[in-house]
């Protein structure tokens, strides 16, 4: 793997050397656009919209538009505007892991020591696994301030990108339901999310839209069309709550 940044991990006086490696991968296809009269290649031209010839990529800029007209940025200005966390991921406090909300999570990446005494990197791994605690911290990737925690996985200490809280849409324009459950209902329900209930673990579950969409194309290429899986709807014989809970749990004893 290659790094993707390099820098270190700041907890409290204590500096971390650290390369980060990206953590996860695309399990889609990785497919072509073509046109469909000849199947050549369609190729993407950064254009210039008055002269309307391409433009060399060491010959784009990035500017922000101000008061109709615009300010273009070099390198040094990013740098410039937060240079103590371009190379530093400072820990500014711990926090429950159990309390952050799924919805913040972006992506995460793979934390490697970059320095022969890696006792520093163990110590922080150790006591955040003992203490069930993330660190919170900001740097810069790509230009681009992040907000992260640092949290354990096995032997390892895993950066993550969650967002922003003002990133997050608030619920005040949804329509919402108003309605109320009776206890029994609200009963069943507990039942049923007991019956259902698993230890965690993401490896039983596949891409399996990719794998039939491999099989459609293999198929294809043969001059063949592949038997294609009908849906399969859940129904149940009532439209009473209760009734539909109750054929649930006991589809699921059957099962």
């Amino acid at each position: 793997m290659r790094s993707i940044w390099k820098g270190s991990i700041g907890f409290g006086l204590v500096n971390i050397p650290v390369k980060l490696y990206s953590a996860v991968q695309n399990s889609t296809l990785d497919l072509d656009m073509l046109d469909s009269r000849d199947h050549s290649h369609i190729r993407f031209l950064r254009v210039n919209e008055h002269t309307h010839k391409e433009v060399p990529y060491d010959k784009i800029v990035r500017a922000y538009k101000l008061d109709d007209d615009y300010v273009v940025l070099d390198e040094q200005d990013f740098e410039d505007a937060s240079p103590e966390k371009t190379k530093l991921i400072e820990i500014e406090s711990f926090v429950e892991a159990v309390d952050i909300n799924p919805m913040y999570y972006e992506t995460s990446y793979y934390a490697e020591p970059d320095a022969k005494n890696s006792k520093a990197y163990i110590l922080l791994l150790e006591a955040l696994k003992k203490t069930g605690k993330a660190g919170l911290g900001r740097f810069v990737l790509r230009n681009s301030e992040s907000l992260c925690i640092i949290h354990p996985v096995e032997k390892a200490l895993v950066v993550s990108r969650i967002r922003f809280a003002q990133e997050l849409r608030s619920t005040d324009d949804l329509k919402l339901p108003d309605a109320t459950v009776s206890k029994k209902e609200l009963d069943m329900g507990l039942a049923l999310i007991k019956q259902y209930t698993e230890d965690f673990d993401v490896s039983k579950f596949k891409d399996e839209y990719t794998a039939e969409l491999l099989k459609i194309i293999k198929a294809k290429a043969k001059g063949k069309r592949p038997t294609i899986k009908k849906l399969k709807v859940a129904k149940t014989s009532s439209d009473d709550l209760y009734d539909q809970l109750m054929q649930s749990l006991n589809t699921r004893k059957g099962a």
